[in-house]
């Protein structure tokens, strides 16, 4: 089985992860995006299967316990996991895998596969301006605003973990930043490694 990239997009919540990773989507035919379990309700008009597999916390659980999932982690008191068939049913696909998740999965995922996983950190241009698009969306209060301003900082405290930094202060720059990152992770040696092995076999 082809084994490729599973690329990974990190970034408090309003820094603009989502609208980066539908362009990513659009862009690169080569991508798939990852859905992950979760044990949150369903927000607004989002539908099983398409943006995350809903599950019980007992069902989350036992997936947990029978080792399904990849990566795993506790958000804002809900659970999030991706299971293992889901990335390698994107690379029996042909597809690299493109993961919208929490800094402590995203670890997760580079502990496991090593350079094949390949972490960015997106950044706002400032707290203040996070604190803005926060509020800008009318639906949080603010004990949910301030929480979440508290978790940024905490993720954004972990920049050293990352190799790729973007300030998302220009939509169009952060998007052209995350392309070339994407374009020059797919010929990596550890990516390339088995049309070489072909090529010196020949």
């Amino acid at each position: 089985m082809r084994e490729g990239l599973l690329f990974i997009v990190c970034g408090p919540s309003g820094v603009g992860k989502t609208t980066l990773c539908g362009h990513l989507l659009d862009a690169h035919p080569t991508l798939k995006l990852s859905v992950s379990y979760t044990t949150r309700p369903p927000r607004g008009s989002e539908r099983d299967g398409i943006a995350y597999h809903f599950v019980t916390m007992a069902d989350f659980n036992a997936m947990s316990e029978s080792n399904t999932f990849a990566e795993s982690a506790e958000v804002h008191g809900n659970q999030y996991g991706t299971s293992v068939e889901v990335i390698q049913a994107a690379w029996a696909g042909g597809h690299d895998v493109l993961f919208d998740i929490d800094y402590q999965g995203a670890m997760q995922l580079k502990t496991r596969f090593g350079e094949r996983a390949v972490s960015t950190l997106i950044m706002p241009p400032s707290m203040s301006e996070l604190e803005s698009r926060l509020r800008g969306r009318n639906t949080d209060g603010e004990a949910v605003v301030q929480r979440r301003m508290a978790a940024a900082r905490h993720e954004l405290e972990q920049f050293p973990q990352f190799e790729y930094l973007i300030v998302n202060d220009d939509l169009e720059s952060a998007k052209s930043a995350l392309d070339a990152i994407y374009e020059a992770s797919r010929f990596r040696p550890v990516v390339q490694s088995s049309r070489v092995r072909s090529l010196l076999s020949s």
